[in-house]
């Protein structure tokens, strides 16, 4: 049981044959995690490099967790305190480490495309945790098996991401995610913060929050990355927060289920108020949950699946 790339850099092209079998092997190790012991012997003996070279807490802490949980061991590097710091190339920097007989190497990176080259340049299976603005596709993969556990089937579901749209690689891996899955997907937020060439991807812009909620089963609702942009790309937080911000009243005003959700980390009283977040309609926990389930699938199924998992039909 095999996916048909031998890394995960995306899911732009992705098959949803290899997602859904993904989001199916996740399942099976989701029960693993629910065990009174929750770990398996699946990757004993394989080394993950987990290389990040931006903050991260709940990405990393996942990989992490998941690594440990499949019984592998890893090593973690961070550009504080590295060679890198003293001018070494990412070539240089990753082939050192994977001279140390690597296995895995997880990668997040700032410059887009930072995985793809690290995987023309290495033997190891490569993992993009986020590269810049591009792709973030073990979040995406959650995010469907969120919504899988929510409402069964992704087809025909309507999904709007709201936010900043420009800046999100979370963005742009859940529109490819979701479309091959079959859901219909929308956008919403400041018109400068929305890709001009976003509606070739067969998505909707809705330029209101309240015309977005009138349709949406689910608000998938992005943190505005002011770190990332180069100018004010509008006038005040106050003001986003008027005219998009996920509010009690506004879901109250919809006068039915909406299903929230957020990659983390929440500006509270920004992009969603603290009694959303924290309210019936937010997934959020479970998003993190599934995350180390998503990444244990992941590694599992780029080592190639080959052990089966007691208690289930996953393996060769």
């Amino acid at each position: 049981m095999q996916l048909k790339s031998r890394h995960l850099l995306g899911l732009e092209g992705v098959c949803q044959e290899d997602i859904t079998l993904i989001l199916d092997t996740a399942e099976s190790f989701k029960k693993v995690l629910d065990r009174p012991i929750p770990k398996v012997p699946t990757l004993r003996g394989k080394t993950v490099a987990n290389l990040f070279f931006e903050p991260s807490t709940r990405t990393r802490f996942s990989f992490e967790l998941a690594e440990k949980r499949l019984s592998a061991d890893s090593v973690n590097f961070s550009k504080v305190g590295s060679s890198v710091a003293k001018g070494e190339t990412l070539k240089d920097t990753a082939r050192n480490i994977e001279a140390m007989k690597i296995n895995f190497v997880v990668m997040r990176h700032s410059a887009p495309g930072a995985p793809h080259f690290l995987s023309q340049c290495l033997d190891s299976v490569v993992i993009n945790a986020g590269d810049g603005a591009h792709e973030h596709p073990t979040q995406a993969l959650l995010d469907m098996m969120t919504l899988r556990n929510c409402f069964q089937s992704l087809k025909g579901l309507k999904v709007v991401i709201v936010g900043d749209i420009e800046h999100s690689r979370v963005a742009r891996s859940n529109i490819y995610g979701l479309l091959t899955m079959g859901a219909n997907v929308g956008v919403c937020g400041p018109a400068t913060l929305i890709p001009r060439e976003i509606k070739a991807l067969g998505v909707t812009v809705y330029p209101g929050i309240e015309e977005a909620m009138k349709e949406a089963d689910v608000l998938n609702v992005l943190r505005i990355q002011l770190e990332r942009q180069k100018e004010a790309l509008f006038p005040s937080l106050r003001e986003y927060r008027n005219l998009f911000g996920i509010t009690r009243e506004r879901l109250d005003r919809v006068n039915r289920r909406i299903t929230i959700m957020h990659p983390g980390p929440i500006n509270r009283g920004v992009e969603l108020d603290s009694d959303v977040a924290d309210g019936d309609y937010s997934v959020i926990l479970s998003q993190v949950t599934n995350g180390v389930a998503v990444r244990m699938a992941v590694l599992y199924l780029l080592d190639g699946g080959r052990q089966k998992l007691e208690g289930d039909d996953h393996g060769n």
